[in-house]
């Protein structure tokens, strides 16, 4: 029988709260209410004058076509960045599973690139794709394929994609084999005995065990597509050819910092929180419910 830790007063567990408290409070809640108060104004460039414009901001973004293809832009990107991170990571974690020579290694090699900071990770990339220099750009233009993501926006959002899901390869890979370890080998040795091949086994009995690992890693992964990928979009494209690869987070970066815009840049903001936010509220009502706990 475990014992119940019981605070007799109440300055101990504020105490332990406050820190994070107060890290949730200066880098979430006030710079998000900032951006709520800064997007029902127009400001000038430099600040000196501001005036109360209401859901002005929000109408003139709504209505910008720039903004529509942006978010087309990051719906196709995070689609493909959570699709093939998802996918490959768990690929690759069925194989680490198993019992193979080396496997602590491959393990430790995989999980690497999620201590690569994006902007290097997309300079890693920026060298192998690279039309000229890179081995597999140039391998491309060798064969006969016009590769150059410098002036074809397809390229340009191809490269972004790979870069982006390489990225948040290994942390989904840490996930899924702690899941796959956590399958208790009784379950896969009864599906075995009753005749089922392995890959009958693999999407019968272990994908289902791992829909709580999945569904969790699903919504990580959307929110990294949408929020954390700035730095690889900005290292590696600057959101072109022609604003191909310009995304909704990208965009407030340019309308903010770049033609300081200050205003629409936090409407942007605004809406791209509420977009997640909802995203999120109908994975957890709609996808939750397929989840096997």
């Amino acid at each position: 029988m475990q014992k119940k830790v019981i605070f007799r007063g109440r300055l101990l567990p504020l105490a332990l709260l406050a820190p994070q408290l107060a890290v949730t409070f200066v880098f979430f809640f006030w710079p998000a209410g900032q951006a709520i108060y800064q997007s029902l104004l127009r400001e000038d460039a430099f600040g000196f004058s501001r005036e109360f414009v209401g859901l002005e901001n929000f109408h003139e973004v709504l209505a910008d076509p720039n903004w529509v293809n942006a978010a087309l832009n990051t719906l196709v990107f995070s689609s493909c960045v959570a699709g093939l991170a998802l996918s490959l990571a768990l690929f690759l974690a069925v194989q680490a599973d198993k019992s193979l020579r080396g496997a602590t290694m491959y393990r430790s090699l995989l999980i690497w690139p999620y201590a690569v900071a994006p902007a290097v990770a997309a300079v890693l990339w920026l060298f192998l794709f690279q039309p000229q220099i890179g081995l597999i750009g140039k391998g491309l233009n060798a064969i006969g394929i016009p590769w150059d993501y410098r002036l074809n926006g397809t390229h340009a959002m191809i490269l972004v994609i790979i870069a982006a899901a390489w990225k948040q390869l290994a942390y989904n890979f840490i996930f899924f084999l702690a899941g796959l370890q956590s399958i208790p080998a009784s379950v896969l040795e009864a599906a075995a005995i009753d005749g089922a091949r392995p890959a009958r086994r693999f999407w019968t009995v272990v994908f289902p065990l791992l829909s709580p690992t999945t569904f969790f890693l699903l919504v990580v992964n959307l929110t990294y597509a949408f929020f954390e990928t700035f730095g690889i979009i900005h290292a590696l494209t600057n959101g072109g050819p022609a604003k191909a690869t310009e995304t909704l987070i990208y965009k407030v970066y340019v309308d903010g910092v770049e033609n300081l815009n200050l205003g629409q840049s936090a409407a942007q903001s605004v809406i791209l929180m509420i977009i997640v936010i909802g995203l999120t509220a109908i994975q957890f009502r709609a996808i939750e419910k397929k989840v096997h706990y």
